[in-house]
């Protein structure tokens, strides 16, 4: 299966990063991260692009999580400490873009498509969207901590908390209620309304507009305490290997509490 690839494409003031692995639902590889990072970078010092949005290919999916079989290699807990910070390298470079960013969701944010789609300022969705972070039955892994603090600010402590302990994916209306979405469109009318936002957002004053977004970033993070035991936890059980191999293998994994 083909490692996809993170494309670039500016049309005038706005920017489109598109996902592109739609054979596997957008599911992320390293490659993939590598070409967000990419974009990112690009972006940063880009003062022609007023407007970046982010839309997974084939309007299936956004990103169905991260690619599973790239943790088999995983043996210890450092290795997921090591792996959260790049994680957040990531997607603290998306964060910190000085233009708005709209996430486009079609399908399915699912593990670190609903992350990446959380970093972004504004989020849409196309109706039946569903969104979530399955780990507590599928994987037997954790978030980082400023993963976690994401999910608390965007959806609120006691829907977070469903949604993370009871392994549920929410629909688009429960993320709109939340106040996570601005808007769940018809299919049909999600390219107008992708072009309404993004003319409002180009009219906005773009100092006050990229000002606004990193006083808001640093207030988030502020007082962010560490979670690398958490993580080690975690990733160095027992429970995280099995649920890795389970996952590959296609069946329930059975749980150690080890």
């Amino acid at each position: 299966m083909s490692d996809g690839e993170v494309r670039l494409v500016r049309e005038g003031a706005v920017a489109t990063i598109l996902f592109d692995r739609p054979q596997a639902r957008n599911a992320m590889t390293w490659q993939m991260y590598e070409g967000l990072a990419a974009a990112c970078a690009q972006l940063s010092s880009d003062k022609s692009i007023r407007v970046a949005v982010f839309r997974g290919v084939g309007g299936k999916a956004f990103i169905a999580g991260t690619d599973i079989a790239q943790f088999l290699e995983f043996t210890t807990g450092e290795q997921g400490v090591a792996y959260e910070a790049k994680m957040e390298a990531y997607l603290g470079a998306l964060e910190a873009l000085p233009m708005p960013t709209l996430a486009v969701v079609e399908g399915w944010a699912i593990g670190g498509g609903l992350a990446i789609a959380a970093c972004c300022d504004l989020r849409i969705a196309s109706t039946g969207t569903k969104f979530g972070v399955p780990i507590a039955r599928t994987l037997g892994n954790c978030l980082s901590v400023a993963n976690y603090a994401r999910l608390v600010v965007a959806l609120g402590l006691a829907r977070a908390k469903r949604m993370l302990l009871m392994a549920e994916n929410i629909p688009a209306e429960d993320a709109l209620a939340a106040g996570f979405l601005m808007d769940v469109v018809d299919p049909a009318a999600l390219d107008q309304r992708i072009a309404e936002i993004c003319d409002r957002l180009k009219g906005n004053a773009p100092v006050t507009m990229r000002v606004t977004k990193e006083a808001m970033r640093r207030l988030q993070l502020a007082g962010l305490p560490d979670g690398d035991d958490l993580i080690r936890a975690c990733y160095g059980s027992d429970d995280f290997r099995a649920g890795v191999k389970a996952f590959v293998e296609k069946r329930t994994p059975k749980w150690s509490g080890r």
